[in-house]
């Protein structure tokens, strides 16, 4: 594994490599190799916030679902199966986002931590055998951590220079290696700060304890400050698991050389940075608005192209029925009646009076 990141950590060490030739101060050239770093993942952090805004979104209908069937398992998992389909979500969707930044995380890591080999592109045999030489030496061989041998290498160069030697008296590293080296050992004076010495290993005097107080302090603000902008707050045991990385990174700050811990303190500031960049123009409601408005645009492309098929007529023609008005009375009938009415009244009346005798 540690050749794999060795060797990403190379392809990332030409880039530390031109940003320290560039401003010869490898604390500046950090922040520059930072900057370009997170510049190439962009593109890769944009995708990452769609994808967290997308899944957000696909929670929140999956809890409404199962409170919906709390009672059937079935029916809840059939839904939310459907509801996959329809917003179109794989569970492995995320992880490409998530695992190019991890990777170049680690290669950065490793370009910075193994400077001779990753930066200055020093045959790892040379340089494993310089860190042999310089372990049985007394008094620094001591305090030399072989994780970071390298980065001990080129802090007492000047120093040990004549003990990197081979069996037969032969020196370790050419006349052109031994001059980077020699250059790039004085470049790590940062603000009053050596990169190269250990924060555990350092006089108070020396104010190497600001680094791993800065790592601290950087990492808390971000996701204090993210928080309060994405409306969320943590209390309890949640606040203290948000302590408990910056804690931990604040102590491998103070245990390791000052420039992994430098690094350390770059990548938190450039990530808040990207992080409020990307929450202004990609936010979770964003991106929600812009989903919607593609989908209600695509739902209208569907129905302009849509073919509409118009119902045949039939061949035979349907009979016309003759509808005949109602005949009104009239009423010359009605007063005909009325007057064979009134007849049969006379008729009557004068039979009436007829038949009355004097």
């Amino acid at each position: 594994m540690d050749a794999f990141f060795n060797a990403i950590g190379g392809i990332f060490g030409y880039i530390l490599f031109f940003a320290f030739y560039l401003v010869k101060n490898f604390g500046a050239a950090i922040i520059i190799f930072t900057l370009i770093v997170k510049l190439l993942l962009f593109p890769f952090s944009i995708k990452q916030q769609k994808s967290m805004a997308s899944n957000a979104r696909f929670q929140q209908k999956q809890r409404e679902i199962m409170e919906k069937y709390k009672n059937d398992r079935v029916k809840a998992n059939e839904e939310i199966s459907k509801l996959m389909e329809k917003e179109n979500i794989s569970p492995t969707a995320g992880c490409m986002p998530m695992l190019a930044p991890m990777l170049v995380m680690f290669g950065v890591w490793y370009a910075v931590r193994n400077p001779l080999t990753n930066v200055l592109h020093i045959g790892s045999g040379k340089v494993a055998s310089a860190l042999e030489k310089l372990s049985a030496l007394p008094g620094i061989g001591n305090s030399v951590n072989s994780q970071y041998g390298e980065i001990s290498i080129v802090q007492y160069f000047n120093s040990i220079q004549s003990f990197l030697q081979d069996s037969k008296g032969n020196a370790l590293f050419s006349a052109e290696e031994t001059r980077q080296i020699s250059e790039f050992s004085k470049g790590f004076d940062f603000c009053g700060l050596d990169l190269l010495a250990t924060p555990s290993t350092s006089d108070f005097q020396s104010m190497m304890w600001l680094i791993p107080v800065l790592c601290f302090l950087t990492s808390v603000a971000s996701m204090l400050i993210m928080q309060k902008m994405n409306g969320t707050k943590m209390q309890g045991c949640m606040l203290g698991m948000v302590l408990a990385m910056p804690l931990f990174s604040a102590w491998i700050a103070y245990s390791v050389p000052g420039a992994v811990g430098f690094y350390w303190i770059a990548s938190t500031v450039m990530g808040f940075l990207q992080s409020l960049i990307l929450n202004k123009f990609y936010s979770p409601a964003i991106v929600e608005a812009k989903a919607e408005a593609q989908r209600v645009v695509l739902r209208r492309q569907q129905e302009a192209e849509a073919v509409f098929i118009e119902a045949e007529d039939d061949e035979e023609e349907e009979p016309e029925v003759s509808v005949q008005k109602p005949v009104s009375v009239s009423k010359s009938k009605k007063n005909g009646k009325s007057g064979k009415k009134s007849k049969n009244s006379s008729q009557n009346s004068g039979s009436h009076y007829q038949g009355r005798k004097k």
